[in-house]
């Protein structure tokens, strides 16, 4: 789809990922977790495609557990911590999947790290927050979703294992777009198949150590008595074929995308008087703009880009449509009427110039249709 520039709350189907699915539900549809010739080798290819992410996260593929997704791991995490006596650490701007299992779960005990003014993490305020709390968990995201922003979670975890404090990371948007061999060294990871091309209902938790059980759904002895439910190898492999091939030529596709990017933002901000770029100061994912229109409702927006073929997102899927659905926005004080002019723009790793030069050329007739009925 040359419109679709929505790639942050997800990703068709990767080519590779669907051929990768359909060998594997025809040949080794059977259940891992039986005892018959079949199914031992679905046992085999489950263990072997869990290597092969382990090794492209640089973690024991024993500490990887399969789950449903991004929203089942950072449920899962939360819970592990329910009964732990202590501060949990959290940064302002995390997705809704673990900001209101935080919430909603230790409540009282949750403590937000502040976001700079440019989006990117206070480092100080971490620091002081972890000196002063002794937190059981911090969990800080990878990259945002909306914004783009790279937080420095590498700099986080060793901070944390320093002071003996599990870290936790939501690399949902990282992964795929980013450099991920660095993960293991975080205590707990997030991953989800559909954010870089993998199907839908599918994705993973790194754990702390091969031994710890989530304990979250429990039922069956599947992954090693981690997390019951009969493992959809299928779904598996199709995610870990897609995460192997949007990473093959990664380095390529960050230069050609960054320039893109850029240029779009550079010609817009230039053209669309009041428009502000979120973020634009600090390093962020190759493929995201945020901006901040100078009027009208961000549906309106949505609405005409979308009558022209183009798909873009007023922030994050998880809360679009509802009051405050900028987390960011938020956490950096915007009013709400100001989080109402907010629109997300997510490319992928097939994105053109092309593409990214008609989105330009229909977000400027959009701007000149609204000026023209003022």
């Amino acid at each position: 789809m040359q419109g679709y520039f929505d790639y942050n709350a997800t990703t068709p189907l990767h080519p590779a990922a669907r051929d990768a699915w359909l060998i594997a539900s025809e040949r080794h549809w059977h259940n891992a977790s039986s005892l018959y010739r079949e199914a031992a080798t679905v046992k085999h290819l489950l263990d072997t495609a869990r290597e092969r992410l382990g090794e492209m996260l640089g973690s024991e593929p024993e500490r990887i557990v399969f789950t449903s997704g991004a929203t089942e791991s950072n449920n899962a995490v939360v819970h592990l911590f329910a009964a732990k006596e202590g501060a949990v650490l959290s940064s302002s701007v995390e997705h809704p999947s673990l900001r209101t299992p935080l919430q909603r779960t230790l409540d009282h005990r949750v403590r937000f790290i502040r976001a700079c003014s440019d989006t990117s993490l206070d480092r100080e305020h971490f620091h002081q927050q972890v000196t002063e709390h002794n937190p059981v968990l911090v969990t800080i995201m990878a990259a945002n979703n909306e914004s783009g922003t790279l937080h420095p979670w590498q700099e986080a975890a060793k901070y944390c294992k320093e002071r003996g404090v599990p870290f936790h990371c939501d690399a949902s948007q990282w992964i795929g777009k980013m450099p991920a061999q660095a993960l293991g060294q975080c205590d707990y990871v997030t991953g989800s198949g559909h954010k870089f091309g993998g199907p839908k209902g599918v994705g993973f938790l790194v754990m702390r150590d091969e031994q710890e059980a989530l304990g979250f759904i429990n039922g069956g002895p599947q992954e090693e008595g981690r997390r019951a439910g009969t493992e959809n190898y299928p779904a598996i492999e199709a995610m870990i074929t897609a995460l192997e091939a949007v990473t093959q030529d990664l380095e390529i596709t960050t230069a050609h995308q960054l320039k893109y990017r850029d240029a779009f933002a550079k010609n817009i901000c230039r053209e669309i008087a009041g428009v502000r770029l979120i973020g634009g100061d600090v390093a962020r994912l190759w493929n995201t703009i945020m901006l901040v229109l100078p009027d009208h409702d961000n549906r309106k927006w949505l609405a005409r880009l979308s009558q022209s073929g183009f798909a873009i997102s007023t922030g994050s899927a998880c809360s679009a449509g509802r009051d405050g659905s900028s987390i960011v926005l938020q956490a950096l004080g915007a009013s709400a009427e100001e989080m109402q002019r907010v629109i997300r723009i997510s490319s992928g790793w097939e994105t053109s110039e092309s593409d990214w030069l008609a989105l330009e050329i229909a977000l400027l007739q959009v701007s000149k249709s609204f000026a023209l009925k003022e």
